[in-house]
């Protein structure tokens, strides 16, 4: 049985439609924060899978609320891991990760490249992969992608870059990955490096340009786009 966490996020739904028999729970039937609510769960459901999307992504909110997003992305990783230890300690987990791990001053990190992270999410989730670690059989993706819908802001950077994805992507690449039994860290990535702007004119043709100097705010990782040494290039959708 497989288990997705994160199942109402634009990834979350997308895996969902790939693995229908998955369960799924949402954040009220599986507080993943509480050590005691992941063990019984675990206890009472058959899960030798877990794709662990769930995560708390906004990097203001991340640095405004540094106990909230230890508790999303830190706690609850571990308490799903040692879990997952206790019953099914064979099992497959695979960690849904960020490009944002990198410091993002010159781009096109591959695999072996050494994270440096720019704030407080990325350190929140670099940790995250350093708890999967533990396991016997893990996988850790690392990626960069939005929604294919409207672009939620009237702006974006010209100067911020990435081998960017949408989401529907990055979940048929996780399969992929996933049906080939691989372990360890894998890059899921677009096949061009384009700027933010440009990305987001693909879903809203009038969205304005701007500048990482118009930005009041934590520090952002500037340079978001991956290589792979491991995995197939994946062209953006249309």
């Amino acid at each position: 049985m497989i288990l997705i966490t994160g199942g109402t996020g634009i990834l979350g739904k997308e895996l969902i439609k790939l693995f229908p028999s998955s369960l799924h729970p949402t954040h009220k039937e599986l507080e993943l924060s509480e050590k005691n609510d992941v063990l019984k769960f675990m206890k009472n459901n058959r899960v030798n899978v877990i794709i662990h999307a769930a995560a708390l992504t906004g990097v203001r909110d991340c640095e405004e609320n540094k106990s909230k997003a230890w508790q999303y992305n830190v706690t609850a990783t571990e308490n799903l891991v040692n879990a997952f230890v206790t019953y099914y300690p064979q099992g497959y987990f695979v960690y849904i990760s960020t490009a944002c791990v990198f410091d993002g001053h010159r781009g096109m990190y591959t695999e072996n490249d050494i994270p440096h992270p720019e704030n407080f999410y990325a350190l929140t989730k670099l940790l995250g992969e350093f708890i999967v670690k533990k396991l016997s059989k893990y996988l850790i993706i690392r990626t960069n992608f939005v929604a294919k819908t409207e672009w939620k802001y009237p702006k974006a950077f010209t100067d911020r870059f990435g081998t960017y994805l949408f989401s529907q992507d990055v979940a048929l690449g996780i399969k992929s990955v996933m049906d080939n039994n691989l372990q360890g860290i894998v890059h899921i990535v677009g096949d061009s490096k384009i700027s933010m702007h440009d990305l987001a004119k693909k879903l809203s043709p009038l969205v304005e340009p701007m500048t990482i100097t118009e930005y009041q705010g934590p520090a952002l990782t500037m340079d978001m786009s991956l290589d792979t040494t491991r995995w197939q290039k994946y062209t953006l959708s249309s």
